[in-house]
């Protein structure tokens, strides 16, 4: 499943193409699990909106769009004043995609949405597994979307420590809680607890606040640098070009089982930890 780096990537990459564009038309697909919200009301609702911004929420990408446009002047005027009249809000799932493409290009068969733009361009959400949702908000009607748990790249040293405090659960599985730290997935846990010197086993309310600020420190150095350079692709993940990510190959443990460590030497160790893969050093890590 995409993690943070990987959905703030393809934010990213999607909102330098489309920003200030506007949708023409919006195409959905029969199958009903990408959907939140019903197919024919986000194509009726998306169309003839300008798309202010692109950004990531967590692990879901948010699409801030401005009112629908009418024949009035008033009315299209008030789509270029960067008001915020509803949201488009993507979820990856385990193999979801979101492309900015040429229309001419060949349309890949799990295609779920695509949107025409007024630029020419299209936005496709291609999704095989069918785990991604994608939902529409009128903020008219409802609030807007927030993610469930604290943002790891901008928390604090206390509000960092206080999410641990008192937990009988392993650190490992306290990181991927996404009502504790949104958007850290399996990768970066391990990563960041390799470069915080921590077991992953080791009980998260049990970590002296030197340990807990080693930890934090580590996963926003490791979540930016996977973002500087554009996320892991270790499975069919690619951004909104369709390329592939780089960070995998700065991987210390994530899948490099029985693989030396490339501190110490020792061979890479693998448990299951609440039914996640965990990878470890048992020397650098204790």
């Amino acid at each position: 499943m995409p993690e943070l780096p990987e959905v703030e990537t393809i934010a990213r990459g999607v909102d330098a193409r489309i920003r200030g564009d506007r949708i023409v038309e919006a195409w959905f697909g029969s199958h009903r699990e990408p959907f939140k919200t019903p197919a024919a009301r986000q194509a009726k609702q998306l169309v003839e909106r300008r798309i202010q911004s692109v950004h990531r929420t967590g692990k879901h990408i948010v699409m801030e769009l401005g009112p629908q446009s009418g024949i009035q002047a008033g009315e299209q005027l008030a789509q270029l004043d960067g008001s915020i009249a509803a949201q488009w809000i993507v979820h990856l799932g385990m193999t979801g995609k979101l492309l900015v493409t040429d229309p001419e290009s060949p349309v890949a068969k799990h295609t779920h949405a695509r949107l025409s733009l007024e630029s020419g361009r299209e936005l496709r959400f291609v999704d095989p597994r069918r785990f991604g949702r994608l939902e529409f908000r009128d903020l008219g009607k409802g609030h807007g979307f927030k993610g469930p748990g604290a943002e790891p790249l901008t928390i604090e040293p206390e509000e960092f420590a206080s999410l641990f405090h008192g937990r009988k659960l392993a650190i490992k599985a306290a990181l991927l809680n996404q009502t504790l730290l949104a958007g850290v997935g399996n990768i970066y846990a391990d990563e960041s607890l390799f470069r915080a010197g921590i077991r992953p086993r080791k009980r998260a309310g049990g970590l002296s606040r030197k340990e807990l600020e080693r930890l934090r420190k580590a996963l926003k150095q490791v979540l930016e640098k996977a973002i500087k350079l554009g996320g892991s692709s270790v499975s069919d993940y690619v951004d909104a070009d369709g390329m592939r990510g780089f960070f995998q190959l700065e991987h210390f443990v994530y899948q490099r089982t029985g693989e030396p460590c490339r501190k110490c030497g020792t061979a890479i160790k693998r448990i299951v930890l609440s039914g996640r893969g965990t990878h470890y050093c048992n020397q650098c890590q204790r």
